[in-house]
C-alpha cells in the first residue's frame, strides 16, 4: 500500500510537471494578438474602456448644453413665430453648470487612493464609473427641475469620478510586472484621449438626431454596461483570476517580488510629503494637466478665431491631436519597457528622458503653432505638441509605481488633486487674456503654457527617481511566491 501510494504520488506530480511544461510551451507560442490569453493585457484593455467612459461622462455636458440652450423656432396659438430656448441660462449659469463637476472631482482624489489601497482598485474604480453613469442617466430629469439641482448632481458625479483615477495604480501594483508598467499604463491611459475623441462627435450626432436627452441616456448606459463586464472579467489580483495561466501568474508574482501589495492603510504621510521624488511627480502632473486642459478647452476656439476654421471643421480638426497621442502613447510604452529590458537605460533614466523630451517638445511645438498661424502648419504643430505628450505616460505617469508600489494609488491621489487645479484655473487665465481675440493674445496663452512645460521638465529632470524609496519598503511583510496552491 505504501509503495502504491508513493507510486501514485510520483505519477501525479510527474503528470502535473509535464502538464505545466506543456502549458508553458503553448503560451510562448501564442501570437501577440491573442491578448485574451494574457490576462494582464485584458485588464489593461478593460481599463482603457473605463477611462474612455470616464472622459465621455465628463465631456458629454459640454456638447449637450449647446443644444439645451439653443434657440428653437415655435409657432404660438395666434400664429406668431417665436424663438425660445428650452433652458434660458445665461453664460454665468452655464459656466457654473460646466465647472461644477470639478468641484467634486478635486475633493476625492486622495480618498480614492486610500480606499483603493485598503480595499482594492478594482472595486473602487468600477463603482466610481458605475455611480457616475447612473447619475448621468437621470440627468435629463434633474436638469428639467432646476439648474441648481443639476449643479448638485454634477458635483456628486465629480465626487464619484474623482476616486477612479488614483485606483488604476492600485490595480497595476497587483498586475503590472516592473518591465511592463510603461506599456500597460499607456494602454489604459490612452482611453482618456480615445474617450475625448469619441464623446464629442457622438454627443453632437445624438443631439442632432435624437435630442439632447439621448446624450445622457447613451453615455450613462454604456458606462453601466462596461461596469457589468468589468465585474465579470477583471479580478483584484492575478491570484484570484480563474483564467490566468500558471506561467503568467508565476511571471507576475516573481517579477513583482518583494513589492507585492498588502492591504494596508498605514501610509507614511510625513515621509511622502517630505520626499523630493514625490514632489517631482506632483510638479510633472501639474505641468501636464496645465497644457492638457488649456488645449482641451481652448483649441476649438483658437482654430475658429485665428485659423478661420468653420464650426464643423473645427470639431474634426481639433480631434486630430488626440488621435495622434493615442498612438504615440502606445509606442512610448513599448519603447520605454524595451530600453529597460535591454538595460540600455535604467528606470530613473527612462522616466526622466521620456518626460523631459515630452515637455520640451510640447513647449517648442506650442510656440510654433502660435506663431506660424497657417491652418495646415499650426494644425501639424498642435498635433505634434499633443502627440509628443504621449511620452509622459512612460515618465511621471507610472513613476508612482516605481518609487512606492504599496502607496502608488495614494501618491496618484495626491498628485492628481494638485493637478486638477489647472482644470479650474487655466481656462480662466485664457479667458482673461483672449478678449478681442487677436493672434497676439493667443500667443501669450501658448507662451505661458510653454514656460510651464519648460519649468516642469527642469524640475522633474533634476529631482525625479525610478528607485524604490526607503520609506516605501514594508519591512514587516513576508514574501511568499509559492503558487502550488493556486486553483484553476
Amino acid at each position: 500500500m505504501v509503495g502504491g501510494s508513493i507510486f501514485h504520488s510520483f505519477s501525479l506530480r510527474t503528470s502535473q510537471l509535464f502538464s505545466r511544461e506543456s502549458e508553458d510551451r503553448n503560451e510562448k507560442s501564442w501570437p501577440v494578438w491573442m491578448i485574451w490569453k494574457r490576462r494582464r493585457y485584458v485588464v489593461a484593455i478593460m481599463a482603457l474602456l473605463g477611462f474612455a467612459n470616464i472622459y465621455g461622462l465628463r465631456a458629454n455636458l459640454s456638447i449637450a448644453i449647446v443644444a439645451m440652450t439653443a434657440k428653437t423656432e415655435i409657432v404660438l396659438d395666434n400664429g406668431t413665430v417665436a424663438h425660445v430656448r428650452e433652458f434660458d441660462w445665461d453664460s454665468k449659469v452655464q459656466g457654473y453648470v460646466l465647472s461644477s463637476f470639478f468641484y467634486g472631482y478635486i475633493v476625492t482624489q486622495l480618498a480614492g487612493g486610500w480606499l483603493a489601497a485598503k480595499f482594492g482598485g478594482k472595486h473602487i474604480f468600477g463603482m466610481g464609473i458605475a455611480v457616475t453613469g447612473a447619475l448621468t442617466v437621470i440627468t435629463p430629469v434633474v436638469a428639467k427641475q432646476s439648474a441648481s439641482l443639476l449643479i448638485a448632481v454634477r458635483v456628486i458625479e465629480g465626487l464619484f469620478e474623482g476616486v477612479t483615477y488614483p485606483c488604476i495604480h492600485a490595480i497595476w501594483a497587483e498586475w503590472a510586472p516592473p518591465l511592463e508598467r510603461s506599456r500597460l499604463a499607456a494602454i489604459a491611459f490612452s482611453g482618456c484621449y480615445i474617450g475625448t475623441v469619441v464623446a464629442m462627435p457622438l454627443s453632437a450626432l445624438l443631439a442632432d438626431k435624437l435630442g439632447w436627452e439621448s446624450i445622457f441616456y447613451v453615455t450613462g448606459g454604456i458606462a453601466l454596461l462596461w461596469y457589468l463586464l468589468w465585474c465579470v472579467i477583471v479580478t483584484d489580483s492575478p491570484s484570484k483570476d480563474r483564467y490566468i495561466s500558471n506561467l503568467e501568474l508565476r511571471y507576475i508574482q516573481d517579477s513583482i517580488g518583494e513589492q507585492q501589495v498588502t492591504r494596508t492603510a498605514n501610509h507614511p504621510w510625513k515621509s511622502i510629503f517630505m520626499s523630493v521624488p514625490v514632489w517631482a511627480i506632483i510638479v510633472a502632473h501639474f505641468t501636464d494637466n496645465w497644457g492638457f486642459y488649456t488645449l482641451l478647452t481652448q483649441l476649438p476656439t483658437f482654430m475658429k478665431d485665428t485659423l478661420n476654421f468653420d464650426l464643423a471643421s473645427t470639431g474634426i480638426v481639433a480631434a486630430i491631436p488626440y488621435l495622434v497621442v493615442s498612438v504615440t502613447a502606445q509606442i512610448s510604452g513599448q519603447l520605454a519597457d524595451w530600453l529597460q529590458e535591454k538595460k540600455i537605460l535604467n528606470t530613473t533614466q527612462v522616466r526622466k528622458v521620456f518626460n523631459c523630451v515630452a515637455y520640451i517638445g510640447q513647449a517648442v511645438f506650442l510656440l510654433l503653432a502660435g506663431y506660424i498661424l497657417s491652418p495646415i502648419g499650426s494644425t501639424i504643430c498642435l498635433a505634434c505638441a499633443v502627440g509628443i505628450g504621449g511620452l509622459q505616460f512612460s515618465g511621471y505617469g507610472v513613476n508612482h509605481l516605481d518609487i512606492a508600489p504599496q502607496h502608488a494609488s495614494v501618491l496618484l491621489g495626491i498628485s492628481n488633486t494638485i493637478a486638477t487645479i489647472p482644470g479650474i484655473i487655466s481656462p480662466i487665465v485664457a479667458g482673461y487674456i483672449v478678449t478681442t481675440p487677436t493672434a497676439f493674445e493667443w500667443q501669450i496663452v501658448f507662451i505661458i503654457s510653454s514656460c510651464i512645460y519648460v519649468c516642469g521638465a527642469i524640475f522633474y529632470g533634476f529631482f525625479a527617481s525610478g528607485e524604490l524609496q526607503p520609506w516605501a519598503v514594508d519591512t514587516n511583510k513576508t514574501k511568499d511566491n509559492d503558487v502550488s496552491d493556486f486553483t484553476f
